[in-house]
């Protein structure tokens, strides 16, 4: 497998993925080899479509999961081993969509509060008041803060993209009070068990101190990194901000992702009258009971 992971990981490299999605095409191709013992360059779409079955019947993958594996497996016979096979008789999974997880203002306030010390406190700060990705969160340096022009500037997000957000006057008097204490020397949010090394926090880290404050804060909401997301672009919107200027601000590539947040927002589900409200009905006191006893 080592020269097969060479040559996916070389592919990619040619067309500038992101780390963590080569991290995941190896690791799916890893599992497929490893189901089958047998070396990936060795397999064709039978095999596939059978460990498609397994991943969905037996390992109760999300469709969503397994559509991920399913796109490393087509980059690897495709781009790497320049193998055409019929990709229509290989059906990715039909997914569910649902809409995020939003929380309310005094949930994201209740979850801040109790956070366990003062670098915890500011991830959840950083994370809510810039809306940025986990794994942005994770490569933010010192000189990111931009406290002259008040700004945050986000390198390398999605699609290798970089951006610049407002920075939060309290927000950064929270970054001042944490650089004084913890002193990170290159990463703003070092791993604090690799501290010496310079290390980030990874990715897992972040999302451990977000589930443990909600549960801290007694939220019984799934609660993810991407919770807080969700929720700063519904509150902008809610506060009055338009749909192209959060499409900027979270770095979506196209503003039909950011529509999904009209579906959130209070004040757009209420900005039109239900029609019920609208008829002129008699009054439920006068309706008949039927079907239960009546009191005497």
């Amino acid at each position: 497998m080592t020269h097969l992971r060479k040559m996916l990981l070389d592919e990619l490299q040619r067309r500038n993925y992101a780390n963590s999605t080569a991290e995941a095409y190896v690791r799916a191709l890893r599992d497929l080899a490893a189901y089958y013992h047998l070396a990936p360059d060795r397999l064709g779409p039978k095999q596939i479509r059978e460990y498609q079955l397994h991943l969905l019947r037996d390992r109760k993958l999300s469709p969503k999961s397994v559509q991920q594996r399913m796109a490393a497996m087509k980059f690897f016979y495709e781009q790497t081993l320049k193998r055409s096979f019929r990709w229509d008789q290989l059906p990715y999974p039909k997914t569910i969509k649902r809409l995020p997880v939003i929380l309310s203002q005094e949930e994201v306030q209740g979850m801040i509060n109790a956070a366990s010390d003062l670098f915890q406190r500011a991830i959840l700060m950083t994370l809510y008041s810039t809306g940025m990705r986990r794994a942005e969160l994770t490569h933010l340096m010192i000189g990111d803060v931009d406290n002259k022009r008040m700004m945050v500037h986000i390198r390398n997000g999605k699609w290798g993209k970089d951006r610049d957000v407002p920075l939060s006057p309290k927000l950064l008097e929270t970054l001042r009070e944490y650089w004084r204490w913890m002193k990170p020397e290159t990463c703003l949010f070092p791993s604090r068990y690799e501290v010496r090394k310079g290390l980030p926090i990874s990715p897992r880290g972040v999302f451990e101190i977000c589930r443990s404050a909600a549960q801290k804060a007694g939220i019984r909401k799934a609660v993810g990194c991407h919770t807080l997301r969700h929720s700063y672009a519904t509150h902008l919107l809610e506060a009055g901000a338009d749909l192209r200027t959060i499409q900027l601000l979270l770095g979506h590539a196209s503003i039909k992702d950011t529509t999904v947040y009209l579906h959130l927002s209070q004040r757009h589900l209420h900005a039109c009258p239900n029609p019920l409200d609208g008829l002129a009905v008699s009054d439920v006191s006068g309706t008949r009971r039927s079907g239960r006893k009546q009191p005497k």
